[in-house]
């Protein structure tokens, strides 16, 4: 008598425990489809979740004596691993953490019982799908009854997703919130280049005659040069035959000066041909005129440079050599300004043009940052690399650039303006679609589809989905997320055992074959 007193008492105790476990399993298997299914495409899972749970309830409840049918009044679950749900308190088995109450609403006969009085039912919805919805009760296309809406859980029907986690899940999933901001967004573009000279300041001093160089005054390359200073001295014969014609051209307009008007003019026109043939060979005028002051002709001239920097190229073996019209003798940089030579890619493109402002760091100089400016865009692209060069004007008035340094270049320009802005982090990328977790307040959060815009390094722009000043999550939004798809799971079916009447899901093969 006392065995079958024992087994009958241990009845509960394992109906009790094969419920737990199958929690555990349904959780699991919940969980596994949200992931790799779409999260809103429940009704496959919410089918399968029905027909074990209709047979496991109804043995629970042949076996334990009604025991299981009170205890599903409140869920467990653990904080660090939503998908663990046990029907009974306990420690999780993957972390041992306590388990804590889910939070589900109360089975609506219980809501019933403690009110005291009939409950106004706004609408119904189908049990499989909580977005079909009828003003009057129905059945879906298996039969099953449609699930009542009462005034009280009207902010459930309306936002299905809303999850309501206990404060200390929520501390212990350490969640952070972050406001939705409205401000301009900038869109970062990070670059590598190299400072190469300006070819706008840079000059080649050459020739315009032939010659002979007898002596040079700048012998090295980096020595800085002033405009007008003496660069090497030359022997032309040429040049020494025009100042001979401008010495006798004055000398002639001297003795006619009283000749006929006509007549002074033609000699005085004979020297300004001279004089300015002279002119035309890059003789100055203070040269010129230290001729005519003279009155003898110079062997050699000297060639001044004709603009001030650095002396980057310099002809070998300049002394004493024979030079042509156009041979290219000293190559002098005006490093007052430099070019960044710098490479983007061809999504960049459309950000920068002509006049973006950039802000370029070398590690030559730690802690100091130049500007710049770009002046020039390649009109062609690489067909190899899908990039495009740009030219950036970097002033350099202390001369501490110089040519050949590398450098790296962030451009800022601005991707939208008067955006709404959230950050970067906070925004749950499927694949298919974009979500936020907003918290609602009060242990509160809804997953929220968003539209994203232009991306920025931190933030990102939201064109659609959430208004400037509400609260979103920025960390754990997936532990959220997840918990809300199973909870909206868990809703579901628990509406499904709640309607009066409604019969266990019929297969789809079967439901078909039945015509």
């Amino acid at each position: 008598m006392s065995d079958n007193h024992d087994t009958n008492s241990r009845r509960p105790r394992r109906g009790r425990r094969i419920l737990a476990r199958l929690g555990w399993v349904l959780g699991g298997a919940v969980l596994t489809l949200l992931l790799v299914a779409d999260p809103l495409d429940l009704h496959s899972v919410d089918t399968w979740i029905q027909e074990a749970l209709h047979h496991s309830h109804r043995d629970g409840r042949s076996a334990a004596g009604g025991e299981a049918e009170a205890a599903e009044g409140q869920l467990w679950t653990c904080g660090m691993h939503p998908q663990v749900i046990s029907e009974e308190p306990g420690q999780c088995p993957i972390c041992r953490m306590d388990l804590v109450p889910l939070g589900m609403d109360a089975p609506d006969h219980d809501r019933e019982a403690a009110g005291g009085g009939e409950r106004e039912v706004l609408f119904y919805r189908n049990p499989h799908d909580p977005t079909v919805t009828s003003p009057v009760p129905a059945k879906d296309a298996m039969g099953m009854d449609y699930v009542p809406v009462y005034a009280d859980r009207v902010d459930q029907a309306a936002a299905p997703g809303v999850v309501r986690i206990d404060p200390a899940v929520v501390q212990n999933m350490n969640v952070q919130t972050a406001l939705v901001e409205r401000r301009d967004l900038s869109k970062p573009i990070r670059t590598v280049g190299y400072l190469d000279y300006d070819p706008q300041q840079m000059v080649t001093v050459t020739t315009k005659y032939s010659g002979f160089i007898e002596k040079v005054l700048v012998n090295y390359v980096g020595e800085p040069v002033r405009r007008g200073q003496p660069l090497f001295e030359i022997y032309s014969p040429e040049l020494v035959q025009t100042q001979q014609e401008l010495l006798s051209a004055r000398s002639f307009a001297r003795r006619l000066e009283n000749a006929p008007e006509e007549t002074r003019g033609r000699a005085e026109a004979l020297a300004a041909a001279a004089r300015a043939r002279l002119a035309y060979w890059d003789i100055s005028e203070a040269q010129i005129a230290r001729l005519e002051e003279s009155g003898q002709t110079f062997r050699t001239l000297t060639v001044a440079a004709p603009a001030s920097g650095l002396v980057m190229k310099r002809m070998p073996g300049m002394e004493g050599m024979g030079v042509k019209p156009g041979m290219e003798l000293f190559h002098i940089a005006d490093l007052s300004s430099l070019w960044l030579s710098v490479e983007i890619y061809e999504d960049q493109l459309p950000w920068l043009r002509a006049g973006s402002q950039a802000e370029i760091t070398l590690s030559y100089f730690p802690g100091e940052t130049f500007r710049g400016k770009v002046r020039f865009v390649e009109p062609q692209m690489q067909e190899k690399t899908r990039t495009v060069g740009l030219r950036v004007e970097v002033p350099n008035p202390d001369g501490k650039l110089v040519a050949g340094m590398y450098a790296t270049v962030r451009f800022d320009p601005l991707a939208a303006e008067d955006a709404v802005v959230v950050p970067r982090q906070a925004v749950i990328r499927s694949g298919k679609r974009n979500l936020l977790i907003v918290a609602l307040g009060e242990g509160r959060f809804a997953p929220r589809e968003i539209t994203l815009g232009a991306e920025g390094d931190d933030d990102v722009q939201v064109l659609a989905g959430v208004e400037p000043g509400e609260t979103i999550v920025t960390s754990s939004q997936f532990l959220i997320d997840s918990e809300s798809n199973l909870r909206a799971a868990i809703q579901k079916l628990i509406g499904g055992r709640n309607g009066a009447g409604s019969a266990p899901p019929v297969p789809a093969g079967d439901h078909a074959g039945h015509g």
